[in-house]
């Protein structure tokens, strides 16, 4: 995979496993971030990058190294990238990014149903998915017009739709009207209408 993209000028940056050759690289900075844990008792993290080649690699590739030391132990990490920036920003800035987007696409497959492809034919499970991915974009931005500046700010798919959408309430329905009565003790009523007032205007 590497060599594809190495070939056709596609960027990457992606975590390799540790082992004996790259630890002993990093050695002289994990000893560098373990002097300033002793000093101050803090987590500390510490970069570097060098050029390393793997047995099935027909050439060295960059290769950077974060050093880690906290009260639990140290902490090495590598990623291999062909990626010119610095190695901090790369790792926290861009690498690490990757870990919100996995986290997103947790949200849609475990709080929006998106697992649920168990038809035996293409379409349907494309249309489910479809679907799932429809809801996590309209609570993406119920989330970004709505909540901003209250304690659901940074709440997760699961956690909106227990707490605004998810709501017991009475159908009354008559030949002109349907009428929703919610719970006069729904704990986020305020949030609620903070909310319906944010989308609908009085």
């Amino acid at each position: 995979m590497l060599e594809w993209c190495d070939h056709r000028d596609v960027f990457y940056i992606i975590r390799i496993p540790r082992n004996k050759r790259l630890e002993k690289l990093l050695t002289p900075t994990l000893d560098k971030a373990q002097q300033a844990f002793d000093v101050s008792q803090e987590k500390q993290q510490e970069f570097t990058d060098f050029f390393y080649s793997a047995k099935s690699w027909k050439r060295e590739r960059r290769i950077i190294g974060k050093a880690e030391v906290t009260p639990q132990g140290t902490n090495p990490r590598f990623i291999v990238t062909n990626l010119e920036n610095p190695g901090r920003y790369l790792y926290e800035e861009v690498y690490c990014a990757r870990g919100n987007m996995g986290n997103s696409i947790k949200e849609v497959q475990l709080d929006l149903f998106s697992g649920r492809t168990s038809c035996h034919q293409w379409w349907p499970n494309q249309l489910r998915l479809l679907f799932s991915s429809l809801a996590y974009l309209l609570l993406e931005r119920l989330r970004d017009l709505t909540l901003q500046g209250t304690e659901l700010m940074a709440a997760q798919a699961q956690t909106i739709r227990l707490k605004i959408l998810k709501i017991g309430a009475v159908i009354i329905k008559n030949t002109r009207r349907i009428r929703l009565m919610l719970s006069s003790h729904y704990p986020f009523k305020d949030l609620f209408y903070q909310v319906l007032h944010k989308l609908v205007p009085p």
